[in-house]
């Protein structure tokens, strides 16, 4: 039995338990706070923000470790920063980007749109061949019109679900088309686009399906930064929900079991310290929450479906240097193609240009093989790619930060979770929204914008609004655990 022995530590019952304090967790805090009941937030790591952290870097900036865009339709993050009072500027689009592809470098202006665009480019301006240029349209086509056709809050009842789900993105790109170039932007969306991390042999084409319907790249996601650094928000967040209630908030607290009944719920966390609540908000990634023992336990299917929702991987770049030289060539600062390690690299600095600060990114497998090397070799590999962009002055950053997420036990990984092939038709149709008194969030759970801070900012809005409705009305007194 899960139920912890009488003899450990227990306190004061509050209205609801909240398990993580990354970005969903605290909106769901605050949410229920501002409505009069009384939370208590417990977080594994010693510090809050999970996948929304900033640091600052030698010289004094601010840069973003982990999740760091807004997007065009991100209204309730946009609402967010207003609200905490935070400035927000547009993303450095304008000038021409970098492509490169099998040793041949190009510089062209972005498109319009991305569904329009190779890979953010004008694809006529790539120096394509015409039976490239063929190809990679009819497979964008193809892969568009199967976009419009999921069902995105129930991907199995997508027309041909299960075949689709059954098919790799690599085995479905095969059947379309011979051409390597057609195939590289449906090679981006998964190890790149925000459902990242994850190679086109890993999931199935229904699953990439469904994170461009829920989550499509043509929005705009990458639109907007925060002025110095989204982690500002979570810190922000923290300093009032502890300001209004001081002791609301618990760090280096991983909870270990989650015991409930018809009465409310019990969590018992790492110093064996007992929680009482009339219901729990977990908002963890889901590969996270397997390392808690559940009272009663998950039911097989949700425990299936976690098991095969592995974490992306990722390991995200920060080269800071004196000036951004590349605005000085005309050159904005975004860069894709067949680089060996860098997927993506993008200008993450404000219109002023100081901080100057490229932001990169490597994902999969290359990620792994990347992280298991000495920091040296790492280190060079990186500029190499930076480099093969932006030219000899990328050689030479101020400072270089490599922040490794598939190091960091409480995220697994990084931007979100994936499904293996047949998980969609298979144990996600039969899972339950949420497990009793357990109410679940994170960005994942989220039916739009799964995998950005939209989505998680949508998920702790909705968990609060479950909790609420099973809480008394405020003001009715909450019997206290004696």
């Amino acid at each position: 039995s899960a139920t912890p022995p009488a003899d450990q530590a227990m306190t004061k019952k509050v209205d609801v338990l909240i398990v993580g304090a990354g970005l969903s967790g605290l909106v769901a805090a605050r949410r229920l706070q501002s409505a009069g009941r009384v939370v208590r937030v417990l977080e594994a790591r010693s510090r809050v923000g999970g996948r929304m952290l900033s640091s600052t870097s030698a010289n004094g900036s601010v840069i973003d470790l982990g999740g760091q865009w807004g997007g065009a339709s991100h209204h309730r993050f946009a609402a967010l920063i207003n609200e905490l009072a935070l400035e927000r500027f547009a993303s450095h689009y304008g000038d021409r980007g970098v492509f490169h592809w099998r040793g041949r470098r190009v510089e062209a202006p972005l498109a319009k749109d991305f569904a329009s665009s190779h890979l953010f480019f004008n694809p006529e301006s790539l120096g394509l061949t015409a039976a490239e240029l063929d190809a990679f349209q009819l497979l964008q086509r193809a892969f568009t019109a199967l976009v419009a056709q999921m069902d995105p809050l129930q991907p199995w009842r997508t027309p041909d679900a299960e075949q689709l789900d059954r098919l790799t993105v690599a085995q479905w790109a095969e059947r379309h088309t011979t051409v390597p170039l057609a195939r590289l932007p449906l090679d981006w969306l998964c190890r790149m686009g925000g459902s990242g991390g994850f190679e086109p042999w890993e999931a199935s084409i229904l699953h990439l399906a469904w994170t461009q319907a829920v989550a499509p790249q043509a929005e705009s996601p990458e639109a907007w930064l925060v002025r110095g650094g989204a982690g500002a928000v979570a810190q922000r967040l923290a300093s009032t929900l502890e300001a209004q209630a001081p002791g609301s908030l618990l760090l280096n607290r991983p909870v270990q079991a989650i015991v409930q009944d018809s009465t409310g719920v019990c969590l018992v966390d790492s110093s064996g310290e007992r929680h009482h609540a009339g219901s729990a908000i977990v908002a963890i990634p889901p590969p996270l929450r397997l390392a808690i023992r559940f009272e009663p336990a998950l039911p097989a299917a949700l425990s299936s479906l976690l098991q095969r929702s592995p974490m992306g991987a990722m390991i995200k770049i920060l080269a800071i240097y004196a000036r951004p030289f590349w605005r000085e060539q005309g050159l904005n600062g975004l860069g894709s193609g067949d680089l060996p390690f860098l997927e993506l690299t993008a200008d993450s600095g404000p219109p002023e240009g100081q901080p100057a600060v490229l932001a990169g990114f490597i994902a999969g497998e290359r990620a792994l093989r990347l992280g298991a090397m000495p920091a040296l070799q790492r280190r060079q590999l990186v500029i190499d790619d930076l480099v093969a962009n932006w030219g000899p002055e990328a050689a030479k950053p101020l400072e270089l930060v490599v922040q490794d997420w598939n190091n960091e036990p409480w995220s697994g990984g990084a931007f979100t979770s994936f499904v293996i092939p047949g998980t969609w038709t298979g144990p996600a149709r039969l899972v339950a929204a949420n497990h009793g008194r357990v109410i679940w969030a994170g960005s994942e759970v989220s039916p739009r914008w799964p995998g950005y801070f939209e989505g998680a900012i949508e998920a702790g809005e909705r968990s609060a609004t479950t909790a609420m409705g099973e809480l008394p009305a405020a003001g009715v007194a909450v019997p206290t655990a004696n």
